[in-house]
């Protein structure tokens, strides 16, 4: 790669602030990926403790059980990339207020669990934060084919999900197709970020 494209992308990576709900499967996964790629600060939300359950598709440690999932992040992201600034809130999106801790990023991720959160969330940011691009992600248990896992875009929303899978709360959720979507999510805020200069 061309050593001046290189440095101006870095640059551009290291000035670039990506807030992250939730740091289950799918967002601690992309929040580790941003980290290696090279962002140069991660606003991180979630209120809860990892649990061993979790291990299976997050990407937490077993000393990690029963420590906040906020807390476990930033440790293990200070270890793959002591350079990027970790902004962590510990709390529980509260409806009305959710968009407060994404007020100063470029990007954010929405990687909730439950469903109806998930949907007032996106609500709130396209709402009260309507320049700011969201991207949001559905239909990620089971296993098998990844190649429907398709883009759409509505405004600022980019919706990420699998074409074909339905999904409901019965449904199995397993690493790798947890991790690609996590990524696929990563890829894409970077994609959006790196996309503005063209």
């Amino acid at each position: 790669m061309d050593k001046v494209k290189y440095d101006k992308i870095r640059k551009k990576l290291k000035d670039t602030s990506i807030g992250i709900a939730g740091l289950g499967g799918l967002g601690s996964n992309a929040a580790v990926s941003l980290a290696r790629a090279g962002i140069g600060r991660l606003v991180l939300v979630d209120f809860d403790k990892v649990e061993e359950k979790n291990l299976g598709r997050q990407y937490y440690f077993i000393e990690h059980i029963g420590r906040s999932k906020v807390d476990s992040l930033k440790e293990i992201i200070e270890k793959i990339n002591p350079q990027v600034k970790l902004v962590i809130h510990n709390l529980k999106l509260e409806k009305g207020k959710m968009e407060k801790p994404f007020k100063d990023v470029n990007v954010v991720i929405e990687a909730l669990d439950n469903a109806e959160t998930k949907t007032i969330f996106i609500e709130e940011i396209l709402t009260k934060l309507p320049k700011k691009p969201i991207i949001a992600a559905s239909g990620v248990a089971g296993y098998g084919n990844s190649d429907r896992i398709k883009t759409k875009r509505l405004g600022n929303l980019f919706m990420c999900y699998d074409g074909q899978a339905k999904s409901s709360d019965d449904d199995v959720l397993m690493a790798p197709r947890v991790s690609i979507m996590a990524n696929w999510e990563a890829n894409l805020a970077l994609e959006i970020i790196l996309g503005e200069d063209k």
